[in-house]
């Protein structure tokens, strides 16, 4: 043996890894001074954000919203590789704990490169702080944590379960936790028979079950239909007219007219300005506007073209169409809602200014003093655009929980923006500990038809992510409770929130 060789190859091996050791140093402390500069950089960019939600001391939550939007402002993807490689937290789930989250890194750093660094918090519960303030509003608006999974289940009652007790016994059973009514349809005396219904089957189940009662705000719906013949099915190309009631009738060229809820709208449209009927089923654009009528082309339609009906929604996300969120309807309405109802459900709401309009449309009426939680649909772009302020006006008031109402929302945002804007907002309401409402056409081909798609369950499992999950009214809607029941119990065990959760897999 070559002792000399090996002496110089033991040398070599030494001094090469002394060369690591030092880069990785190096590296250790350029990622230490980059964390700290972001850290930085989102404090001084939060306060300006907190100046704008409006003055005094802001609650913990809504500050570290303001630390979540202004870390999301900056792209950190090759920060997050670089941390990874070092066994390091990628920040990619702080939603409820950003400045947690830094510190805990940095003071892992600190240790790596032996310096001294002081974390912000002492113990797990000053971690996750904001995910346990998200659970108790939970309750406070929905009840109880249900015994086999987190997020609740909410169910749109039909008219017929004003009269129906068997009804509501199966779906507080089955795992109803949350009983809807919408205050669009049917009327004051009809709400009270549905609400007594519930807290009877609640009683009898032993089941605590809250109510929440939407107001209608001014949805825009068709109001009557004229057609020469038989209604036709639209397909692109065809034109139907939108007009004022006193309108309707009878023209020369085209087939169908509509009137609609709304009269003034028909005056706010310009040439140009999309028209989307029924959940985007039809999609079409203003050719003309004149004397109370406008002109509508059909670009887009579903398979086979649609039929202009009566009560089917119109979305205008072109048109600015300047209505209050709060219809005189709904005026008439609270009264009978804040009676009988744990949650107002707020329509069309678009910002801050709209929660002090209800809050001071209750004082007015002397209906303030009951500890309603109120949940905002959020239904416009403009609503996703002021989400971080709606949420920090609204919640020093009264528990606040917002509701993800993809109908309207996929046909205001465009189809394409909705998956990843539905995300967007879990994550905002996560950093505020803002309870979410997954809704609209879950497990929809079950409820209505009583069997599932591939993509309904799909949905389903994704929508157990919120803190509630809302199923429409249909005739198998007690079977989808009990399937949404099951499904969340065992997504539950996969991820909570953003989180993966690695229990044990059985299927290899």
């Amino acid at each position: 043996m070559d002792l000399r060789h090996n002496g110089s190859a033991i040398e070599d091996s030494a001094a090469l890894a002394e060369r690591q050791s030092g880069s990785v140093a190096s590296e250790l402390e350029a990622l230490f001074r980059d964390v700290m500069a972001l850290r930085t950089h989102v404090l001084r960019d939060a306060s300006k954000l907190l100046a704008g939600f409006g003055p005094g001391e802001h609650q913990p939550e809504i500050i570290n919203l303001a630390h979540y939007i202004s870390l999301r402002r900056h792209d950190i993807r090759s920060l997050q590789r670089r941390l990874m490689c070092h066994g390091l937290s990628s920040m990619g789930r702080l939603e409820s704990r950003v400045m947690p989250t830094f510190d805990a890194v940095l003071a892992a750093l600190s240790a790596m490169t032996g310096q001294a660094q002081d974390a912000s918090f002492e113990t797990d519960a000053d971690f996750f702080s904001g995910q346990d303030h998200l659970d108790r509003v939970t309750a406070e608006l929905f009840g109880p944590k249900p015994v086999n999974r987190r997020s609740r289940i909410m169910v749109t009652l039909p008219s017929e379960a004003a009269e129906d007790s068997r009804l509501l016994r199966r779906l507080v059973r089955k795992g109803m936790n949350v009983a809807r009514i919408n205050c669009a349809h049917d009327n004051p005396f009809v709400w009270r028979k549905m609400a007594e219904q519930v807290s009877a089957a609640a009683r009898k189940e032993n089941k605590d079950v809250r109510i929440l009662m939407d107001i209608a705000g001014p949805k825009i719906r068709i109001e009557s239909v004229f057609s020469v013949k038989k209604v036709p099915k639209l397909v692109p190309g065809d034109r139907f007219r939108l007009v004022l009631s006193s309108k309707l009738g009878a023209h020369p060229e085209i087939m169908v007219s509509a009137s609609v809820s709304l009269p003034q709208m028909v005056e706010r449209l310009t040439v140009g300005d999309r028209v989307l009927y029924d959940d985007s089923k039809l999609e079409g654009a203003v050719k003309s506007v004149s004397n109370g009528e406008a002109i509508v082309e059909v670009n887009r339609s579903k398979a086979g073209g649609a039929k202009i009906k009566p009560n089917k929604g119109i979305n205008l996300p072109d048109t600015s169409l300047g209505i209050s969120p709060l219809t005189n309807k709904d005026k008439g309405d609270l009264k009978t809602v804040v009676a009988l109802a744990d949650m107002i459900g707020y329509s069309f709401v678009s910002g801050p200014d709209d929660i002090d309009l209800l809050e001071d449309t209750l004082q007015a009426m002397k209906l303030s003093d009951k500890p309603l939680g109120i949940v905002a649909k959020i239904e416009r772009p403009e609503a996703v655009e002021n989400l971080p302020a709606l949420i920090a006006r609204a919640s020093v008031r009264r528990p606040l929980a917002i509701m993800i109402a993809r109908g309207d929302l996929a046909s205001e945002i465009g189809f394409e923006r909705l998956a990843e804007m539905q995300e967007e907002i879990l994550w905002i309401c996560e950093a505020a500990s803002t309870p979410v409402i997954w809704a609209t056409q879950v497990l929809e081909s079950l409820v209505k038809f009583g069997s599932p798609s591939r993509g309904d369950m799909t949905d389903a499992a994704m929508a157990a992510r919120a803190e509630c999950v809302m199923l429409n009214k249909g005739p198998a809607v007690d079977e989808a409770v009990e399937l949404l029941d099951r499904l969340a119990m065992r997504m539950e065990g996969h991820m909570t929130k953003k989180t993966p959760t690695l229990r044990a897999l059985r299927s290899w």
